[in-house]
């Protein structure tokens, strides 16, 4: 799985100008599975976000998680994450996983970081979503379950 992960001080998303997730502090995630893709990445990928420590501390170090400062995530489906821009103008997308195995993956990835202890709000997987934010820092980060990345 992939993930872009974003310190915030509030993200929202919106389908059909309905707001349908926010948060204030804590993450924005993006996250796409991946061909092959399995509950194992999904597990271990929620595990290293949620013990991520990329929050400031008293002494201004990023040093805390999102549990450590009882922060939100907000976890958005992104597909466009598995791009392959190396041939041409137009990205490939034929590395994410089928638009079932997302669906299902996607789901169980918000699942498993509600069980690390973090409020979580998504989007709609599939939906053409609207996501607002204000990125804290900023920080943003790429981050993969891929034992080669």
């Amino acid at each position: 799985m992939r993930a872009l992960v974003q310190r915030v001080s509030k993200a929202s998303v919106t389908v059909d100008d309905a707001e349908i997730g926010h948060i204030g502090t804590g993450l924005l995630v993006l996250i796409c599975a991946m061909q092959g893709d399995t509950e194992a990445e999904a597990d271990k990928l929620a595990a290293k976000i949620a013990k991520l420590r990329i929050f400031k501390d008293a002494e201004g170090r990023m040093n805390l998680s999102v549990k450590d400062i009882e922060g939100s995530a907000l976890i958005v489906s992104q597909f466009t994450l598995a791009a392959d821009t190396s041939r041409g103008n137009r990205p490939g997308f034929s590395t994410a996983a089928s638009p079932q195995d997302g669906e299902r993956l996607y789901e169980y990835f918000a699942d498993q970081v509600t069980h690390q202890g973090i409020p979580v709000a998504k989007g709609r997987f599939g939906a053409d979503m609207k996501v607002g934010l204000i990125n804290d820092g900023p920080v943003t980060i790429w981050m993969d379950s891929a034992p080669d990345a």
